[in-house]
């Protein structure tokens, strides 16, 4: 097995013997993909465009599913599951498990911490406008302070035919709102401001008092933006975002600057392994439509994007909700297998849960549990607590182990001290829901829940070729 501590031979994990892992994703890719998703919306957004190009189709819950195989998602609102159901294989000395075929499924979060619009948000105070703000999940509060802040979201509009509600998009990507620090001369102890998260993160929007109606206020002019009336909006999940691009960087464009890496490196990673896994888009002659045929015995890949993570995924589309089980039992329906057929396949199925893990700061060694330091630039993150607060066990760990061997990327474990809170994933909420054998993984990266995050450019690839060797099998 390749450890972090082994060198990758020449050529490992690669067709052409370039010792380059063997995958679509790189750093440039990740930071198009950042800047296109400042909201878990406009992430789902983002991944169907990439998918539709790949031959996807979206389906919609309330509807009949197709019994052909084939390639296939749907979002639910700020989430999003996507998969490929293959065909039967056409060996007949293939005992292929069809139509309890298990699957091989990579989930991942699309939110991350960061300051949200309030229900009244217009402010007037000592002569500024303010936008009311208060953090979503475990932001770092002194990392959005200064910052030229856009907003971006969706807005739930009456639709103008009546009777029905319709959602829209909407991003600003112009530097509308700042949080201003308070400067040091007035600040009480001048080592630092102790942030009060309900007085102190309101941005201000401009100078001068807010005009009464509802057009002249915040909401009614993103209502512009999108091209509604402001008197139809009717509901609305706004967030601020930073509008510095990400970017690569360091000396020798080594690393990855980037807002929201947690947890949309992860989501490029595991979109990259799925299209990667599933191949070119070829005609309908040629079967795409079909899904093509089953490898011997392969698990169907999956990929899930679940919102609300950050905040505890106990929600309609979080990982505590029914998305991903009700799509995995309405796979195999569609195949024509039973129930019996949907308890088989969970029985054989295995998921890697993708979150950002800790790279060992430069600044902070003593903060790392010091027999488990993780390199950035060091390879994919296995990640144990025996408190489950990670869902990783000896037999999860084989597989992702054996998933980085093929991809010939070495693998770095990680365990938080035992004197320290650990966080947790989406990993344990997925197995003790599904009964999947579930294993916790990811990517190393510094300031993690910082408006800005940190990660080596390598990687990127390196933690996208695991995950398809893993969706391989």
């Amino acid at each position: 097995m390749v450890t972090a501590d082994t060198p990758v031979p020449d050529g490992s994990g690669s067709p052409d013997g370039s010792g380059t892992p063997a995958t679509s994703a790189d750093a440039t890719g990740l930071c198009g993909f950042i800047d296109s998703s400042p909201s878990p919306f406009h992430a789902c957004a983002t991944t169907a465009a990439r998918l539709r190009t790949a031959g996807f189709r979206e389906l919609d819950e309330a509807d009949g599913w197709p019994a052909e195989p084939g390639r296939y998602f749907l979002v639910r609102g700020g989430s999003l599951i996507a998969w490929q159901s293959r065909a039967r294989s056409t060996d007949t000395n293939v005992p292929a498990p069809f139509p309890a075929r298990p699957f091989r499924i990579i989930g991942a979060h699309t939110d991350s911490p960061n300051l949200r619009v309030k229900q009244h948000p217009e402010i007037d105070s000592a002569g500024w406008r303010m936008v009311g703000l208060e953090p979503y999940g475990g932001a770092w509060l002194n990392s959005w302070l200064d910052r030229d802040l856009g907003v971006s979201g969706r807005l739930a509009v009456a639709a103008p035919s009546g009777g029905g509600v319709e959602h829209r998009l909407v991003r600003v990507d112009e530097p509308v709102l700042r949080v201003p620090q308070l400067a040091i001369h007035l600040s009480e102890d001048r080592k630092g401001v102790q942030l009060d998260p309900q007085r102190h993160v309101d941005a201000v929007y401009g100078l001068g008092a807010w005009e009464d109606g509802a057009a002249g206020g915040f909401l009614g002019r993103l209502a512009a933006r999108a091209g509604v009336p402001a008197e139809s909006v009717l509901g609305w999940e706004l967030m601020t975002h930073d509008l510095a691009p990400s970017a690569v960087t360091g000396a020798d464009g080594e690393l990855v600057s980037a807002p929201r890496l947690d947890n949309l490196a992860t989501c490029y990673a595991g979109l990259s392994a799925l299209l990667d896994t599933v191949g070119p888009k070829v005609s309908v002659g040629d079967g795409a439509d079909s899904g093509g045929v089953a490898d011997p015995g392969a698990a169907d890949p999956v990929l899930v994007l679940f919102d609300h993570e950050e905040v505890g995924s106990m929600s309609a589309r979080g990982a505590f909700s029914d998305l991903l089980g009700t799509v995995l039992e309405r796979i195999v329906l569609a195949r024509g297998g039973g129930r019996d057929d949907y308890l088989r396949a969970i029985a054989g199925s295995v998921c890697v849960s993708g979150d950002m893990a800790h790279a060992t700061h430069p600044n902070y060694p003593e903060r790392h549990e010091p027999r488990h330091r993780i390199r950035a630039g060091g390879g994919p993150v296995l990640k144990v607590n025996q408190n489950l607060r990670y869902a990783s066990d000896a037999t999860g760990a084989a597989e992702f182990a054996l998933a980085c061997e093929r991809a010939g990327v070495p693998l770095q474990r990680y365990v938080h001290r035992a004197d320290l809170p650990c966080g947790s994933t989406i990993g344990p909420i997925t197995a003790s829901r599904t009964g999947i054998t579930t294993v916790d993984v990811g990517a190393p990266q510094l300031a993690m829940h910082s408006a800005r995050e940190l990660m080596a450019a390598s990687d990127v690839a390196a933690y996208a070729a695991a995950l398809a060797a893993f969706l391989a099998g």
